[in-house]
């Protein structure tokens, strides 16, 4: 992980690399307070230059490192929250799953991806993923995402999967 600064030089955490005042670049400065945001993403610094008085904040956050999903065509592309989002949406149509059931598969997913070794994933393994969450929510959701993802061809397809079910 990465720690980011704005209006700054230099990380608190990193004593080779001090923080410059951005007024007179001196580089003996001290923290004044630190506050987390609620959602503890994002730090923010009140400093104070021991040089010229001034005083200057920092905000600093963790930098995500993005998920690659390799295709089943072995392209890859970037981990996209709406493509998944919008697949589990329509399989959900005219079902008890609501959006906020929508979203926590998304979260979870996302969470579980981040969790791996590797920031390179298959798509595959996202769907499976999503649609073993779907299928402790709602059946017929289940069959339906996983008849996209699974890429079922004929009835046969739904019958197995309706059979696993049952």
């Amino acid at each position: 992980m990465v720690f980011e600064e704005f209006h700054a030089d230099a990380c608190f955490l990193c004593p080779n690399f001090p923080m410059k005042c951005p007024y007179c670049t001196s580089q003996d400065t001290e923290v004044i307070e630190t506050r987390d945001n609620e959602d503890l993403t994002t730090t923010r610094r009140r400093r104070e230059c021991v040089k010229c008085a001034k005083r200057f904040t920092t905000y600093e956050r963790i930098e995500s490192v993005p998920i690659i999903v390799i295709k089943k065509d072995s392209r890859k592309e970037q981990f996209s929250r709406d493509k998944l989002k919008s697949g589990i949406l329509k399989a959900c149509e005219k079902t008890t799953v609501g959006i906020e059931n929508i979203n926590s598969i998304i979260d979870d997913v996302e969470r579980e991806l981040r969790s791996l070794d590797s920031v390179e994933v298959e798509s595959k393994k996202i769907g499976q993923m999503a649609a073993l969450k779907l299928k402790k929510l709602d059946k017929v959701a289940y069959i339906r995402f996983a008849s996209v993802f699974r890429r079922f061809v004929d009835v046969e397809d739904f019958e197995k999967e309706l059979n696993k079910l049952l």
